[in-house]
């Protein structure tokens, strides 16, 4: 493909999509990132399109949403491995609340397999996820549906949520920045966002490295109610993603980074994981956390489970003795 044919289609799917990463353009134009990365300065120098943290976003500063249909063909490696991690995070007997998203609904597969759970969600596709599970009980708000992402919006979906308590809130959204925190392009889903948070004690925001620097119209969390972040190892080469993941690590968020993925040897047939804990290019070990005390701030999925392992290990040592 001669580079004015690349360049042609990197555009076309930029303004298709409002946001695409680099790995995904150099698999879609079959060529190396390196030289994506140099066709996409090219467009930049043009002013056709803005360079993002590992990709590439229209002009303007402000990414639009992209529908259901393009959303859900870009970055799926990387939903799968954060959505196996965040599954992790949800436990036997727990209401939580889960939003709309492509993300959101690959982690509405995985937790169909937690018994006694229960999921309120304004999202259709979250709750289609889990119509058939046998022991999660679904909670749907009311609202209008808003077709390009198949959720349920408005005063309808809000006033449903008044009054809700549950443990976790699991959100996506269109961009996620240190300063500004989640947002996204659409007021209505927006507004249902706030709602669910506000119903929750913990936020968990899902987002993959793509995510990271872009700033949307609508604020949805402020970086203060964060709670975690679950994302993915950004390319060893994006420096800025990992200085965006630190600087949410210093304003009190807990990052959670999941590595590769790999078939669970002791899982059920088929079910994936992250497999290793890759450290962040400049990561911090240590950081300020909320309660003002010094501990790790970024984390991998295997460092969850670690530490539980050395906490039963302690249990079993003092017990011997």
């Amino acid at each position: 493909m001669f580079a004015a044919e690349r360049r042609q289609l990197i555009l076309e799917m930029v303004r298709a999509n409002g946001a695409v990463s680099l790995r995904e353009l150099a698999r879609v134009v079959q060529t190396s990132e390196v030289t994506v990365r140099r066709d996409v300065r090219a467009l930049e120098a043009e002013g056709l399109l803005d360079r993002r943290h590992g990709g590439a976003v229209l002009p303007g500063g402000f990414t639009r949403e992209s529908g259901f249909p393009q959303k859900s063909h870009l970055s799926t490696a990387e939903k799968t491995a954060i959505a196996d991690l965040a599954a992790s995070l949800v436990g036997e007997g727990e209401a939580i609340v889960v939003g709309a998203g492509t993300t959101t609904q690959e982690l509405a597969r995985r937790l169909a397999r937690v018994p006694g759970l229960t999921v309120v969600t304004n999202s259709l596709l979250v709750a289609q996820a889990l119509a058939h599970a046998n022991r999660v009980e679904v909670v749907m708000t009311g609202g209008t549906l808003r077709g390009s992402n198949y959720a349920l919006v408005g005063s309808g979906a809000e006033q449903s949520l008044q009054g809700l308590r549950v443990s976790r809130a699991f959100l996506s959204g269109s961009g996620l920045t240190a300063e500004r925190g989640l947002s996204t392009s659409n007021m209505l889903s927006a507004s249902v966002d706030r709602a669910l948070v506000q119903a929750a004690a913990e936020v968990v925001v899902l987002a993959d490295h793509t995510k990271l620097g872009a700033d949307t119209m609508f604020q949805t969390v402020p970086t203060e109610l964060i709670t975690r972040l679950v994302t993915d190892e950004p390319p060893l080469h994006d420096e800025r993603a990992a200085a965006e993941l630190q600087a949410l690590a210093d304003q009190g968020v807990e990052v959670t980074v999941a590595g590769p993925e790999a078939d669970a040897g002791d899982g059920p047939p088929g079910e994936r994981r992250p497999r290793r804990d890759m450290p962040l290019p400049g990561q911090r070990r240590t950081t300020t956390t909320r309660n003002g005390g010094l501990g790790p701030q970024l984390r991998s999925a295997s460092s969850l489970s670690d530490q539980a392992s050395g906490e039963r290990a302690r249990v079993a040592d003092l017990r011997r003795r």
